[in-house]
């Protein structure tokens, strides 16, 4: 079955825009209540990270029950520390990390034997306590901030030079899409779920560009090659047997990651629990992105500017495969 992609794509746009506006929505409101599109964790406001786990060799009564939740939200909010968050750690969930706003040693030392005295005893070699300042969240922000900006601009200019100025637009136009679905979903999550973003959010961005413009790339590719040897063609027609052509490998790429990336997920612990979910995001959005939204923006464009039969060299290079 064949898709047709071009002439369905006000039903794809309708798709990324509703998915796009929910998102600036979800931000919008965590703006107001929080003062960040998405909620920020330790890496870029700054605070405390204070891990602390039962002794259960010592004591081993401490451990015949998991660490409760409420019991540490409850300590927390004696703390005045209410907008803390919480993680239950381990595979016996005998450990627990505890975020908060930036703590001197008297209150880190307060809290720390407040959490004792209502979970049990601690084991000190287990216990670790994080600082970072705001001077230096803001710091990663920026580093993380100027590395989008560069990759960017590296794929400007080298689509630019490989294909054509209007394929470097809209392969940034879907860039930008699938950024902002990731961005919106998280914000979703960070209202719902208080979940936070830190460093590994802006490494999970990164490799989403990479792995979206790749993607892109080689439906441009087969639609170049496509133009060259049928100039009489219509771009509408060339677009759609370009991405049918490529739709399987996109799919099968696509699928192989996710499945690998929801396999990290489930498994691979709460570090990389979220690094590995805006991945998947990301990528789906990516397949997503290269597939609905760069060529039917291509073929529209070129429709719209009269070179809907091409008939123009695309690129004095001879033409190269992309596996």
């Amino acid at each position: 079955m064949k898709l047709n992609v071009v002439k369905q794509r006000s039903l794809w746009w309708s798709i990324s825009g509703a998915v796009i506006l929910a998102g600036l929505i979800a931000m919008a409101i965590s703006w107001s209540q929080i003062g960040a599109p998405l909620r920020p964790g330790l890496d870029f406001v700054g605070g405390t990270r204070l891990q602390v786990e039962r002794d259960c060799e010592a004591v081993p009564i401490n451990c015949t029950e998991p660490v409760d939740v409420s019991t540490v939200r409850g300590v927390l909010t004696e703390q005045r520390l209410e907008n803390s968050s919480i993680q239950i750690l381990g595979d016996n969930r005998q450990a627990v990390s505890i975020r908060t706003s930036t703590l001197d040693v008297e209150a880190r030392t307060r809290l720390q034997q407040a959490l004792e005295a209502a979970l049990g005893k601690f084991d000190p070699e287990a216990t670790q306590i994080d600082v970072v300042g705001p001077v230096i969240g803001r710091q990663l922000f920026a580093a993380g901030l100027l590395a989008l900006l560069v990759a960017f601009a590296g794929i400007t200019a080298y689509l630019s030079l490989r294909f054509q100025f209007d394929y470097a637009v809209f392969s940034i136009v879907a860039l930008l899409h699938d950024l902002l679905v990731t961005l919106g979903v998280f914000a979703v999550l960070g209202l719902v779920l208080g979940t936070e973003v830190d460093s590994l959010f802006v490494v999970a961005l990164l490799t989403i560009v990479g792995f979206s413009v790749n993607d892109t790339v080689v439906i441009y590719d087969r639609i170049r090659e496509t133009i060259k040897y049928n100039p009489q063609r219509h771009i509408d027609e060339i677009v759609d047997d370009s991405v049918n052509q490529t739709l399987a490998r996109s799919i099968n790429t696509t699928l192989t990651t996710v499945l690998t990336l929801t396999a990290i997920f489930l498994f691979g612990g709460e570090t990389l629990k979220f690094f590995a979910l805006a991945l998947i995001i990301g990528f789906m959005t990516g397949a997503y992105s290269s597939i609905f939204i760069a060529s039917t923006l291509l073929a529209w464009w070129r429709e719209r500017s009269g070179r809907a039969i091409a008939g123009v060299e695309e690129t004095t290079d001879s033409p190269e495969n992309v596996v």
